[in-house]
């Protein structure tokens, strides 16, 4: 008698794994990523996090273990930030009081982030973006982006190259 799971049942599995890290992305003030291989599930959360314009941390691990060649990778590949302690996982969401939170319904109890600091977020220092890109990560639309994005290069805080928008 065959074990194994029908086909569609695995589909279903893989796809629910997937839809979790989406919502997990997108409730956390930040995301750190504390082990992961080469091709861990959480690499996928963290891809959500950055699109989504979240802060994101990897704790490095020894460069021998396969356990952290995930981490190595958000860390060379993604502009992730090292977190090394709670200290630096803190500093990750800025330190915020509970308060300071957006909730799902978009209220708050402190103050919101500006639409320019969304922007400057949802680039990269190493990879250049598209305007597209950059309305995505932000969550405006894209003529609001175009035009915060030529403020922001006048002021000095974000280049565009040939490969696209950056952080300065």
């Amino acid at each position: 008698m065959d074990k194994r799971p029908a086909p569609i049942r695995v589909a279903l599995v893989r796809r629910s794994f997937l839809q979790r890290n989406r919502l997990i992305a997108a409730l956390g003030a930040a995301t750190v990523v504390v082990e992961a291989g080469w091709r861990s599930g959480s690499l996928n959360t963290a891809g959500h996090a950055v699109s989504l314009g979240r802060p994101l941390g990897a704790v490095p691990g020894p460069v021998t273990s396969a356990a952290s060649a995930g981490c190595h990778r958000l860390l060379r590949e993604y502009d992730a930030v090292a977190v090394t302690g709670a200290d630096d996982a803190w500093e990750l969401v800025g330190g915020l009081d509970a308060r300071d939170v957006e909730r799902a319904d978009g209220a708050t109890g402190g103050p919101r982030t500006d639409a320019a600091t969304r922007v400057v977020d949802a680039l990269s220092t190493r990879a250049g973006r598209s305007t597209d890109e950059a309305a995505r990560g932000a969550g405006l639309s894209v003529a609001e982006t175009g035009s915060l994005l030529g403020l922001l290069e006048l002021e000095g805080r974000v280049r565009r190259d040939d490969r696209g928008w950056r952080r300065a």
